[in-house]
C-alpha cells in the first residue's frame, strides 16, 4: 500500500520521505517488507539513518481509571550512511521480520479494531522525522484461523478485541501487551458463562491459547476468574479435529472456574501440551459472519492519558487523529 502523504521537508529544503508496504496482509513471525522512498532537497545531505518503528494503540487499566496511547514494540535500522544529492532520488528497499505476538487486526477481510502502524524515521545531520505513518494489516496464522473457526463453528459469537496493557502471569508473553478477543458464549455454555476472553500468544514452536471466563475488573482489581493455557503446534493445523479440541478446551476452562468459585484470582489456571494427535480438521461455519457484524459495534473509544513505557509522543493522523 501506499502511504499517499509525502513528509514535509526535514529542516528548509531537506528531503521528503514516503513509504511504501509491499501489498496484502503479514502474519505474525512472517516478514514485512517495501521501500522508503527519499527525494533530496535543495542541497546536498548526509542521511545517517533511516529507521522503522511498529506501533500499537494500546489501552491500559490502573488505579485512576483506563487510559490509551501508542507503544512502540519493535525497532529496526534498515539503512543509513549515504549522501543524498540535491533533488536525488533514491529508493531504500528493506525486509524485517514481523514478531510471533504481533497482534492480529483483521479475520476474513473484516477488521478487529485493532490499529497497528509502520513509522519511519529518516535521521538526517543530527535531525530526525517521525512523521511517515503507514497501517500495518496482520492476518492470522493457519493454527490461530483453525481455533477461532472451532469456535466459531461451536456457537461462540465476537463481540470485541483489543490490546491491553500489562503481563499474563505463567506465560512466554514478549510484548509488554496482550491481544484480547471478547466472544459471546455458544447457546450450550450461556447458563454457565456470561463471556469468553481468548489471546494467542505465538512462538517459532507454536501457540499458547489463553482462555478466561467471566472477567470483572481491570488488570489491577480484583475480580478476575479462574483461566487455562493450552499449547499446539504449527503443524497441528491442519491435523486436529479443532472442533472436539476446543470444546474440550472451554468445558475444561468452566471445570476449573467451577473449582475456584466464581471469584478464583486472575492467574490461577492450568497449562496443558498438546503433542502430535492424527485426525483432520473439522471447521464450522467460523466467526467470519460473527466478525462482520460484530466490528460494526465495536466501541475502541478514545480516554485520556498515556500508557507507560516506550509511549510515542506523536500518534499521527493513523492513530484516529489523538496528537500530544
Amino acid at each position: 500500500m501506499v502511504f499517499k502523504r509525502l513528509l514535509g521537508a526535514i529542516g528548509a529544503g531537506g528531503p521528503s520521505v514516503d513509504t511504501v508496504l509491499d501489498g496484502g496482509t503479514v502474519v505474525p513471525g512472517g516478514v514485512l517488507s517495501g521501500r522508503v522512498w527519499l527525494k533530496g532537497g535543495s542541497t546536498a545531505v548526509d542521511v545517517e539513518h533511516i529507521g522503522l518503528e511498529l506501533l500499537a494503540r494500546v489501552e491500559a487499566e490502573h488505579e485512576e481509571g483506563e487510559s490509551e496511547g501508542a507503544v512502540v514494540f519493535e525497532r529496526f535500522t534498515v539503512g543509513g550512511g549515504f549522501r543524498l544529492g540535491a533533488e536525488e532520488e533514491r529508493q531504500v528497499p528493506f525486509s524485517v521480520p514481523v514478531p510471533w505476538e504481533t497482534p492480529v487486526t483483521e479475520l476474513y477481510g473484516q477488521p478487529l479494531g485493532i490499529v497497528l502502524g509502520v513509522r519511519t524515521e529518516v535521521g538526517v545531520a543530527g535531525a530526525r522525522d517521525k512523521g511517515d505513518l503507514d497501517p500495518l494489516a496482520v492476518g492470522p496464522l493457519p493454527v490461530q484461523e483453525a481455533v477461532l473457526e472451532a469456535l466459531g463453528g461451536l456457537g461462540f459469537g465476537f463481540r470485541s478485541a483489543d490490546l491491553e496493557y500489562g503481563r499474563i502471569g505463567g506465560t512466554c508473553q514478549q510484548l509488554p501487551f496482550y491481544q484480547e478477543v471478547e466472544l459471546t458464549p455458544a447457546p450450550q455454555y450461556a447458563h454457565e458463562v456470561t463471556e469468553i476472553e481468548l489471546t494467542f500468544l505465538a512462538s517459532p514452536a507454536g501457540l499458547e491459547v489463553v482462555l478466561e471466563a467471566d472477567k470483572r475488573g481491570g488488570l489491577f482489581s480484583a475480580g478476575h476468574d479462574a483461566l487455562t493455557r493450552f499449547t499446539v503446534r504449527h503443524e497441528d493445523a491442519r491435523t486436529l479435529d479443532w472442533s472436539s479440541e476446543v470444546d474440550g478446551w472451554i468445558r475444561q476452562l468452566i471445570a476449573l472456574r467451577e473449582a475456584y468459585g466464581a471469584h478464583a484470582a486472575y492467574g490461577h489456571g492450568e497449562h496443558h501440551d498438546r503433542g502430535h494427535h492424527d485426525g483432520h480438521h473439522r471447521s464450522g461455519p467460523g466467526l467470519g459472519t460473527a466478525v462482520a457484524a460484530g466490528t460494526a459495534g465495536l466501541a475502541l473509544g478514545v480516554v485520556g492519558g498515556m500508557v507507560a513505557a516506550e509511549v510515542v509522543d506523536e500518534i499521527g493522523d493513523f492513530f484516529a487523529g489523538d496528537e500530544d
